[in-house]
């Protein structure tokens, strides 16, 4: 049998190099001449074995005979059982996955992290949304807008279909799988990449890792086979090794980011790839790419889609990251375990201390996050992102809180979108339209936000948007102003910004929304605090305060104050406004001045304003709606005086007057519910109180006098309801005329519907605006004290 690799002897390689020095030619040069890879020359000089036709034209390119500085090297490699090679190879291969797969750093990270430390399970989408034929009407049926699980577009609900990505990969030998950005594409490749080299996942294959746009720049555009020859070198991997091992269909080829590559090189990438497929169709391939590129389609693969994060897969995310982040703070990965723990028991005893700590802290930095994300829905909306919630993660870090500022933080959630994440990986993208900058993109989606969020539109047809888009650009200095020639650069802009941003989405076949709610809501408030000029800002903040009631616009108030250099205006603007929602109604206004007297007469050190919220809410809120539990839920007093409202949450404000007040109350509000309800016990212990709290005043005497008239312990619930139903009316008017005489409480306030709507909306509108005030926003020393010292007072 012909002999198929040779390597030079000790002497041969001596003899080379001197002749190669002679030649004055490059590694490089010389393996043009010869038509090989400079790999291979390197090899032959280091003495290692090549193909004995290359082997042979070296030599006679340096001028001397081969038969006089050659090894023979043995067949075998070539000819190996293929599970052997393939064992091998995977051998050799697994350092290098380490080292390329193995950790992420993304974002601001100040050190990587292991991606099996961080790594959370990923589901895909077997029936792409986007390619769904649904209505409008049908999207919005899921629609929720306070929605408590982040979920606001109902998208969890429509993407009911998932399965493990893991699975995926094992049930289709081709697939491409797409996600917006972010969205953990090459995270999970990497994956993928090192679970195969581990045995652990599709043991039998090699996996070989490729980033699509380093193939498409990689020098004399080699095609995709001799691009992974030239690759399987490096790791002394023959050619027919390699050859072998795709042949022989036991290679898993991962492609990642064919979105990324450029544009002139997109025909020619797809074809390689369509080549190399077509060639060793017999191996397993998994294609990665954003979802809105069309540009990149292969037949006979299977497309799936990642899901977003559900809220449990986000909840092991965090608690993968802080516990990865503590370890690697501490260095404490595995190996290093192992050689403080052989140093003997007091050293392991100190880390097991060290662990216990750390895992304490782990937990609670874990814990508390995401019990700040339930608390805060739009936040949470965000975390379904995992790019987006790595960035959540990172501004946690740095204060153990979110920021105050929403404005700030979904303003760098779209920066990293739009423009950060991008340049962190080094991967510049095409400009579809040269004078459309990313701030520029973001004027028209703030142009867009606002249009649609006037109008209620939370999903919008393909064609609006770009009449939208067409508009802007028309107005741009120099456009084009052919309508078919803005249509046409429009739609380019859409597929841009949905492409390499994901600000916008597809949701089905030709319907679009704003990835996030919150995005469209960030948006729309940036729309009004960037108006061109004074006169034009004055003109958008009016038309703002004109929905200040409207419950959909509660989010763009808070944004926008935050947004404001200075929220004076803003803030002026609504009070202004809430005093006016009851001012045409002296009724309502009686209760406004009612309220003040009451807050005159208690003697506390707690804000004036909080304890008019608190007998606001005794006399107005509870006679909407009488529920006893929420004579406790006052979140105008929490927003006002924290420690007001955190006395009345433990019932400690029994020992002032205002407990007192607010004991009688629930007295007579029990009382006059008692005809309708079989709570009687529950009336009579709300009395029982009272009298007990008013001992030794004049008030309690009344009282005692009152509480002779009711019928004796002994008697039954059947007689006691029969003797209320007699005597109930007139014992109550009496519980209140001593109660009005004695603490001016207890007043029997009765309004029409539309005065205890006006009621709520000026209760919640006092709130948002108290909300604003105690945000993250620049606010005068002056306007501050001035909303707080009139707030909750008539005209």
């Amino acid at each position: 049998m012909a002999r198929r690799s040779l390597k030079l002897s000790e002497l041969g390689r001596q003899k080379a190099i001197r002749a190669f020095q002679r030649t004055e030619l490059t590694q490089q040069q010389l393996a043009e001449e010869v038509g090989c890879v400079r790999q291979t020359v390197g090899k032959f000089f280091a003495g290692k074995p090549v193909d004995q036709t290359i082997f042979k034209e070296i030599c006679f390119r340096l001028d001397f005979d081969w038969e006089e500085v050659f090894e023979e090297e043995p067949q075998a490699p070539e000819l190996q059982n293929i599970d052997t090679l393939v064992n091998n190879i995977c051998t050799k291969l697994r350092p290098s996955l380490q080292e390329q797969c193995g950790t992420i750093r993304v974002l601001d990270m100040s050190r990587p992290i292991e991606i099996s430390d961080i790594y959370t399970e990923v589901n895909i989408l077997e029936k792409i949304p986007r390619r769904k034929n649904l209505t409008i009407a049908e999207l919005l049926q899921q629609f929720s807008p306070e929605a408590e699980n982040g979920d606001r577009l109902g998208l969890n609900r429509l993407n009911e279909e998932r399965c493990p990505a893991e699975e995926a990969v094992q049930r289709y030998p081709k697939l491409t799988i797409l996600g917006k950005p972010g969205s953990g594409k090459t995270t999970f490749l990497k994956y993928l990449a090192l679970q195969c080299s581990y045995r652990d996942l599709l043991g039998d294959l090699v996996p070989i890792f490729l980033v699509a746009r380093h193939f498409s720049e990689a020098e004399n555009q080699p095609s995709l086979r001799e691009y992974i020859i030239k690759l399987l070198l490096i790791f002394d991997v023959s050619e027919a090794q390699t050859a072998k091992l795709l042949n022989e269909g036991r290679a898993l080829i991962l492609i990642d980011g064919i979105d990324e590559v450029k544009a002139e090189d997109v025909r020619r990438v797809n074809q390689e790839i369509r080549n190399f497929y077509g060639q060793y169709h017999r191996n397993r391939f998994a294609i990665a790419c954003r979802t809105a590129v069309r540009k990149s389609t292969f037949d006979n693969f299977t497309e799936v889609e990642i899901a977003d994060f559900s809220y449990q897969q986000i909840e092991s995310f965090v608690q993968k990251w802080f516990t990865a982040k503590y370890h690697t703070n501490f260095g404490r990965t595995e190996s290093h375990c192992n050689v403080i723990c052989s140093q003997g028991e007091e050293i392991d005893s100190n880390l097991a201390c060290l662990t216990k700590k750390g895992d304490s802290e782990t937990v609670y930095e874990a814990e508390e996050f995401l019990a700040q994300l339930q608390a805060n829905h739009r936040i949470q909306e965000l975390a379904t992102n995992p790019l987006l919630l790595t960035l959540l993660c990172l501004e946690f870090e740095d204060s153990g809180d979110f920021p105050s500022d929403r404005a700030e933080l979904y303003g760098s959630g779209i920066g990293t979108l739009m423009k950060k994440w991008d340049a962190k990986r080094g991967i510049v993208r095409d400009r579809v339209y040269q004078k459309l900058s990313v701030q520029r993109k973001k004027d028209l989606l703030s142009n867009l936000a606002l249009i649609t969020f006037e109008r209620q539109e939370f999903l919008f047809k393909q064609k609006d948007i770009e009449n939208y888009i067409a508009d802007y650009l028309r107005n741009l200095t120099e456009s084009e102003t052919d309508s078919r020639a803005l249509q046409l650069d429009s739609a380019a802009v859409l597929k841009s910004i949905e492409t390499q941003h994901g600000i916008l989405v597809e949701r089905a076949r030709g319907i679009y929304s704003f990835s996030h709610l919150s995005f469209q809501e960030y948006f729309t408030a940036r729309k009004i605090v960037t108006s061109s000029s004074p006169q034009e800002l004055e003109k958008s903040l009016n038309n703002l305060v004109a929905r200040i009631t409207e419950k959909n616009w509660r989010e763009i108030f808070l944004l926008a104050v935050g947004m404001l250099p200075q929220a004076d205006c803003l803030l002026l603007l609504m009070k202004a406004k809430i005093d006016n929602l009851l001012a045409k109604d002296a009724y309502l206004q009686e209760i406004l001045t009612w309220v003040n007297e009451k807050t005159l007469t208690v003697e506390v050190t707690f804000k004036a304003a909080a304890v008019r919220a608190f007998y606001f809410n005794l006399a107005c809120i509870q006679q909407t709606n009488r529920n006893p539990k929420n004579y406790r839920n006052c979140e105008l007093v929490r927003a006002l005086d924290r420690n007001l409202f955190i006395l009345v949450m433990l019932g400690n404000i029994r020992a002032l007057d205002i407990g007192l007040d607010e004991i009688l109350t629930l007295a007579c509000d029990r009382a006059q519910d008692l005809r309708s309800t079989d709570r009687p016990y529950a009336f009579a212990g709300a009395f029982a109180l009272a009298c007990d709290r008013a001992a030794n005043s004049k008030l309690g005497q009344a009282l005692q006098k009152l509480k002779q008239q009711l019928p004796g312990d002994r008697e039954s619930e059947a007689e006691f309801q029969q003797w209320w139903q007699q005597n109930g009316t007139a014992w109550t008017n009496q519980l209140r005329t001593i109660t009005i005489e004695h603490r001016n409480i207890g007043h029997n306030w009765q309004f029409s519907r539309e005065q205890a709507q006006a009621l709520k909306d000026y209760y919640e509108a006092n709130q948002l605006l108290v909300d604003c005030l105690n945000s993250d926003c620049y606010v005068s020393r002056e306007v501050r004290q001035e909303i707080e010292a009139t707030l909750l007072l008539a005209n």
